[in-house]
Formats: structure tokens, C-alpha cells, sequence
């Protein structure tokens, strides 16, 4: 049984600028929502928290498994004690049908299923949540993790190690500019979420950002590099906007005139971010239970 929220909520929080001591603020009020939300306003202590599914594509390359149970190993720390599983769309093993099979099997009654997965689109519309309502566990499906504040810290992180200076001349930002390289769907709602996240860059940066795509979606990342430099943005670098490594994310940077970043993968606000996602559902199954 799957109940699925009745909004995604990117916009409002999305226009906040998170620096690194917002960033372990949210951790720590994170933290301290998830041992308040265990007791109820008469004092009695309520159910455990739902089991977290984190949910990931699924790639042949075997650097994004090991990229993807890093990460999750990162959630634990964030989050000690929390039950933290992963289910794979396809490619990979566990299958999410599976991990939600034994979580059944375990006992497990409630869990939250958040994407690994950086915008809307059919997995997260309709593979993930037709898988969610086949299982017995009772599962919440949250909101993919971008566009959001923590997306953008990360993806500007990469770019901080693979070269970025903040303190470029009046020169080298008027030629600098940004390609946000992102896997693509033909979903319009992917290309919404994945322009605002390229938007929220931009602010970030003080440079053009646009965005572009390894496959299905246009423009691909040479045609944006392409029209970036017909407007005078030849120092341009490729942001990759990727959960791990992989071919997307290999084709993407090889195509970068300058600077490519890496793949978002375990940074600390990926993980804070999939936390932010699982406590929303959270909180919205809770709201809607009450009602």
C-alpha cells in the first residue's frame, strides 16, 4: 500500500541560500526532529520511524553501486539507528520489488521510499510508486532530491575541487559560464526541475548556467557548449549532475573545454538532503494519518 504526496516542495525552500553553517544546522535540527517526532503530544511514546529505501537507478558501471552503499553508509552516520535499506529500479541488485519483499518478511510495516534521483520523471511518477502500492509494507514516496539548496552546495562543492574560484576578475567571469550536465528524460517536469536547479547555480555562482543533457533531452552538453561560446563563454566548465559515476557522467566531462566536476556522490549533503526528503514524507504520512 503506497501513499504518495500531494505536492513536491522544491519551490519555497529552494530559495534559500544554505552556507556551511546553515548546512550543520539542518543536520542538527534534522536530528533532533527525528527524536522529537517519537513522542506524541500526551507524552506516550509513539511507533519507530518507517524504514528509509533509498532508491537508485541502477547502473553497469560498478563504481556507482560502491558510490551508492557509500552513501548510504553516510545516512547511518547522519542518522544512527535509523533503518536505511536500498532497492534498484533495474541493473542492480537489491531490486526495490525485493528489498520491499524483505522488509515485509522482517516485520517491517511502514517505510519511506526517497529516489536517488535528481528531478520528476517516469521513474519517479510511475515506476517507483506502481512498485511501492504492489508491496504489503505500507510505503510514503517522497520527492526526488533536486531542484533544492543541498543539491546546488553539492554540485558547487564538485565544482569548488575540480577548479572553481570564487574570486575570478570582472575578465574571467564576463567569458565563464557553466553547463549543468544532467541524464535528460523525456518528461517535461524533469526539464522544469533541472533548469531551476541550473537557475539556483547560477545564483550561486554569479555565471551563466545552463542546462543540458547526455541523452533524450535538448540541447546535448557540446550543442550547449556550442552556444555558449557563440556568446563570447569560452572559459566554460561542466558541472555534473550525477549521482555516480558512469557513462553519462564520463561523456559529459570529456566534452568540458576547461573544468568538469565529479559526480555529486557521497558528499556529506547528499546525504543530508535524502534525510530532508525521508523526514517530509514523514511528517506529510503522519499529517494525513491524523486527519
Amino acid at each position: 500500500m503506497t501513499a504518495s504526496p500531494s505536492r513536491y516542495d522544491q519551490y519555497d525552500e529552494s530559495e534559500v541560500h544554505l552556507d556551511s553553517t546553515a548546512h550543520i544546522m539542518n543536520r542538527i535540527s534534522s536530528q533532533l526532529a527525528s527524536q522529537l517526532s517519537l513522542v506524541q503530544l500526551d507524552g506516550r511514546r509513539r511507533p519507530g520511524p518507517p524504514a528509509l529505501v533509498v532508491v537508485a537507478h541502477g547502473s553497469r558501471d560498478p563504481r556507482a553501486l560502491s558510490t551508492v552503499r557509500t552513501l548510504l553508509d553516510r545516512v547511518r552516520e547522519q542518522r544512527p539507528g535509523l533503518s536505511v535499506h536500498l532497492g534498484h529500479i533495474e541493473l542492480n541488485e537489491p531490486l526495490l520489488t525485493d528489498t520491499l519483499v524483505g522488509l515485509d518478511a522482517r516485520g517491517t510495516t511502514d517505510a519511506v521510499l526517497v529516489p536517488l534521483l535528481l528531478a520528476r520523471g517516469y521513474h519517479v511518477k510511475r515506476d517507483i510508486p506502481e512498485t511501492a502500492a504492489a508491496a504489503r509494507v505500507h510505503t510514503r514516496v517522497a520527492a526526488p532530491l533536486g531542484p533544492h539548496p543541498l543539491l546546488v552546495e553539492t554540485l558547487h562543492a564538485r565544482l569548488v575541487e575540480a577548479g572553481w574560484r570564487a574570486d575570478m576578475t570582472e575578465e574571467e567571469r564576463r567569458t565563464s559560464a557553466v553547463v549543468l550536465a544532467a541524464a535528460g528524460s523525456r518528461d517535461p517536469d524533469s526539464v522544469v526541475d533541472t533548469r531551476r536547479t541550473a537557475s539556483l547555480l547560477a545564483r550561486r555562482l554569479g555565471v551563466p548556467v545552463v542546462a543540458a543533457y547526455a541523452s533524450t533531452a535538448t540541447p546535448n552538453v557540446p550543442a550547449a557548449l556550442r552556444a555558449l561560446a557563440a556568446r563570447g563563454r569560452d572559459r566554460v566548465a561542466v558541472a555534473s549532475c550525477f549521482t555516480a559515476p558512469g557513462r553519462f557522467a564520463t561523456e559529459s566531462a570529456a566534452a568540458a573545454p576547461w573544468i568538469a566536476s565529479a559526480p555529486l556522490g557521497t558528499h556529506p549533503a547528499m546525504a543530508s538532503l535524502l534525510l530532508h526528503r525521508y523526514d517530509q514524507a514523514w511528517a506529510l504520512s503522519d499529517t494525513s494519518h491524523a486527519a
